[in-house]
């Protein structure tokens, strides 16, 4: 893991509580998100919790039972290396998601 990654996995892993950590968290999110390593769906919660700094996002993903992967990769701790293929799984399932619920919401 680079030393950016480093630095915003340990952001990521703010404790809940303190002032603007909800924020910090989302911050953190944003990174590995724009580096094909984190779904927009996780991303959506971590932008929901944001706001909320008592909240944890893990225990919303797996409230909802969504980011499975995302969960596995945070518990098995900062040194799991996710593959470039599998970031781009992630973007090609949300992008097929997303056109779905477009088409679903036609008139």
């Amino acid at each position: 893991m680079d030393k950016d990654s480093r630095h915003n996995w340990t952001l990521l892993r703010t404790p809940t509580g303190i002032d603007w950590s909800g924020r910090t968290r989302y911050a953190a999110a944003m990174y590995f998100f724009q580096k094909g390593e984190m779904s927009a769906e996780v991303l959506e919660v971590y932008r929901i919790c944001s706001r909320l700094d008592s909240e944890d996002p893990i225990s919303v993903l797996k409230r909802w039972k969504i980011g499975e992967d995302w969960i596995g990769r945070l518990e098995a701790g900062p040194d799991y290396s996710m593959s470039r293929e599998s970031g781009n799984r992630f973007r090609d399932k949300d992008m097929r998601k997303n056109k779905e619920l477009k088409r679903d919401k036609r008139i």
